[in-house]
């Protein structure tokens, strides 16, 4: 097979003769082992080749893109001629381009060379513990695989990096299960480069399953109250995701509708809270070395001690709006521990809900928000009184980060984030 540097010089040598001004492009070869699970049997063992070639070009300030997986030369020529047409037929837009001329870099980075039999063990322990320690969970799909990924990213600028990395990934689907009883289903995901523990021991998996047996006998909630809510760090994350995208993304700050335009360098969160996103964190697995406009990944800060630093935006968007571009694309989130322990949260919160999952429509463009509060719950006078069943929760996002209660010490890291349990106050929970 061919070596997909060669792959790379041969593509940027087709644009450049197509027609481009600038250009940049990727290409991938994936090596898949994966192992499925459903009933809680083995029904899958497979090894997946892949690869693929992404391309965008620019002319006369119109951009082109297109994705081919046949990197054969005839197919790398008509891949650059059909991004140069696609191009020409767009619109141009002078804030189009490409990050300049960097250090070319090789990044080796995870267990980039399986060790597939103890990978298929520590699955068969998986599903051993899950088991004898939570014989009420039902496994509806696991799927484990390792992924070898080699990428190689050229742009005219005379930039190159290559990337060989490696890491093994666990997704679960389960319910709980008890005579007549059943819950919702319940995800769990972790990304590792190391077999050194269970899998049962990473991320939140044995706390989510314990939740979701405990789920199996829930109580209604009566009434309208206003309260606090625990958000576990996989809600969390999707609490952020909300944030970012409804604040901080290209989206917004492009249509100018962000509350948060104009408060770069000032307070709009609890001095307490800092966001950082954090590509090539120890504690990320496989985490991002470049962007996708071609720069070098840096960690930054989007909020510091409650100061608003940076927007999450594309070079695309830094150029039309005037701000600065983020320094990494990628979602790698880390919030520290705070100074509180996950149990003195509880023991401090007057009533609440603990969100285990948080299932809700897109916020209003002032941070509004409503959803159901899933897999969750009630908290009255410092103790968890029992599991609820679907809860509705309002609030506001940009309130919500002004009315942080506590954060806790605790952190889990799932390979994609770290985050802490987060405590906030003033969100109004109705139940039936």
């Amino acid at each position: 097979m061919e070596d997909i540097r060669l792959i790379a010089e041969k593509t940027k040598k087709a644009l450049l003769d197509a027609g481009a001004q600038k250009a940049q492009l990727t290409v991938s070869e994936t090596e898949t082992h994966e192992f499925n699970v459903d009933g809680g049997e083995f029904s899958l063992f497979r090894t997946l080749f892949d690869r693929g070639l992404a391309i965008t070009a620019y002319k006369d300030n119109k951009k082109g893109s297109i994705a081919v997986n046949r990197l054969d030369d005839d197919s790398i020529r008509n891949a650059a001629r059909d991004c140069i047409m696609s191009a020409e037929s767009s619109i141009a837009d002078e804030a189009f381009d490409i990050a300049p001329k960097q250090e070319n870099q090789v990044f080796r980075t995870g267990a980039y060379e399986p060790d597939i039999d103890l990978f298929f063990e520590r699955t068969r322990e998986l599903m051993r513990q899950i088991k004898e320690r939570h014989p009420k969970i039902l496994m509806e799909q696991m799927i484990v695989n390792h992924k070898k990924i080699h990428t190689v990213y050229q742009n005219t600028n005379g930039t190159e990096f290559e990337t060989f990395k490696g890491a093994y990934s666990v997704s679960l689907m389960y319910s709980g299960h008890e005579g007549d009883h059943t819950t919702s289903f319940f995800s769990s995901d972790i990304y590792t480069d190391r077999l050194d523990k269970p899998f049962i021991e990473l991320g939140s998996v044995e706390k989510d399953l314990a939740d979701t047996e405990a789920q199996l006998h829930v109580t209604e909630l009566s009434g309208k109250f206003e309260g606090s809510i625990i958000l576990t760090p996989s809600s969390l994350g999707s609490f952020l995701g909300s944030i970012i995208s409804n604040f901080a993304a290209d989206g917004v700050i492009l249509e100018k509708t962000s509350i948060w335009l104009e408060k770069l360098g000032q307070q709009v969160a609890d001095s307490r809270i800092s966001i950082s996103i954090c590509p090539e964190d120890s504690r990320i697995v496989g985490g991002e070395h470049y962007t996708a406009d071609g720069f070098r990944s840096e960690s930054f800060d989007l909020i510091r001690n409650g100061v608003l630093e940076s927007f999450f935006l594309s070079l695309y968007v830094s150029n039309k709006s005037g701000f600065p571009r983020a320094k990494s694309t990628s979602f790698s989130v880390v919030i520290e521990g705070g100074d509180t322990s996950y149990e003195d949260i509880i023991k401090n919160t007057k009533k609440g809900l603990i969100v285990g999952r948080f299932s809700g429509g897109q916020p209003g463009t002032n941070g509004d928000f409503s959803g159901v509060a899933k897999n969750s719950f009630l908290v009255e006078d410092g103790q968890i009184k029992g599991a609820v069943s679907e809860t509705m929760i309002n609030g506001n996002l940009a309130e919500l980060l002004n009315n942080l209660n506590s954060i806790s010490r605790e952190t889990v890291e799932d390979g994609y984030s770290v985050l802490p349990y987060m405590a906030f106050d003033k969100v109004v929970i109705s139940g039936k």
